[in-house]
């Protein structure tokens, strides 16, 4: 005996699926309206935007986007490729760059290569390989063959959270080395001399390699030996920098202040300061790098770089956006990072 359809079967076979011109039907718009607000929605009035996404949502309509990436040769799918999601040094930036990708009718894939120069060569060549049209990168760090790859394919690309005037490829960002010197600069202005450095691991990282080289030009600069600089690479976690901190307040001399590379190693640090029952900044000071929420609200607050999250994100997206039109920037932006003072930071103690 022949199975019968069920119940489920029957209605996909018997209700065909809305098409644009039934949306624009519904909505008393044309259809190239209909396809604006999808596509670009901040070009169409609200009003208007409002009443075909009510017709969308009735109708059930769900764009044929295969169709459209063959017709338009592009997928309105960009893809971004950061080096973690573990912690939020990346969020907010990533967050504007989301919102005004978006508001252009954009949609974001996100990736995550964990400081892996390889599994990022990887997510790059996949994100190409599913259409992405555009693609956000953290720092200018990578093999040659990877650029020749997104240049070949003809891939618009923007390098961010770094800024270097001498690179010819587009970015916007900071200088990394120069924020850190700003804040070193201070801390040495403080009396402090015995310096060390918690960081994530420097090869393949310009952003970390940079911030190391910045407090070594403020030691320089102040006639301290850069060499005397004290390191301790470690993964970005918050127990990490933790150990970290240990490791270093064993030394002799131990250092008078423990510069992180980012927040999220320094809320580490106060937190085995705290265990060791060490006062900051009486006995030791602690500064981080980033300005992320956590540096607000860890006791005490942590001096550390303002880093332009939003203003990045937005920017890049800004700047993809054009180049996927085909307006290619003539140069790079670059965006200040400046120091946040708080109470983590105090003159060196008396030895």
């Amino acid at each position: 005996m022949e199975k019968q359809p069920d119940r489920a079967e029957k209605y996909r076979r018997s209700v065909p699926s809305p098409t644009l011109e039934d949306v624009a039907t519904r909505a008393g718009v044309s259809t190239a309206t209909v396809s604006r607000c999808l596509n670009n929605p901040s070009k169409v009035a609200k009003t208007t935007r409002e009443r075909v996404l009510e017709a969308v949502r009735t109708l059930g309509y769900a764009p044929n986007f295969g169709a459209q990436a063959l017709a338009a040769k592009r997928t309105n799918t960009f893809g971004a490729i950061i080096p973690t999601m573990e912690n939020a040094i990346f969020a907010r930036g990533l967050q504007a760059f989301q919102e005004e990708l978006q508001r252009n009718g954009i949609t974001l894939l996100v990736a995550s290569s964990s400081y892996t120069p390889e599994l990022e060569e990887q997510q790059i060549r996949g994100l190409v390989a599913r259409g992405a049209d555009a693609l956000l990168l953290i720092g200018h760090a990578r093999a040659p063959q990877v650029y020749e790859f997104l240049d070949d394919r003809q891939v618009p690309y923007v390098i961010t959270w770094t800024y270097e005037d001498f690179q010819s490829r587009i970015s916007i960002g900071f200088d990394n080395r120069k924020a850190m010197k700003c804040l070193a600069e201070r801390v040495i202005s403080l009396g402090h001399r015995n310096i060390a450095l918690i960081t994530s691991q420097r090869k393949d990282n310009d952003r970390a390699s940079h911030r190391c080289e910045g407090i070594q030009d403020a030691m320089a600069l102040h006639g301290i030996d850069p060499e005397g600089l004290r390191i301790v690479e470690t993964p970005y976690t918050i127990s990490n920098g933790a150990d970290a901190f240990a490791s270093l307040m064993e030394s002799d001399p131990r250092p008078t202040a423990v510069l992180c590379g980012n927040d999220v190693l320094a809320a580490g640090a106060l937190l085995q300061a705290r265990k060791m029952n060490l006062d900051v900044p009486g006995d030791v000071s602690i500064t981080g790098f980033d300005d992320i929420e956590i540096a607000q609200i860890v006791t005490p607050a942590l001096t550390t770089v303002h880093v332009p999250h939003r203003e990045m994100g937005k920017g890049a997206a800004r700047l993809l956006l054009g180049m996927r039109n085909g307006q290619m920037p003539t140069s790079s932006t670059e965006l200040e990072a400046h120091v946040v003072l708080r109470d983590s930071l105090g003159p060196a103690p008396r030895m």
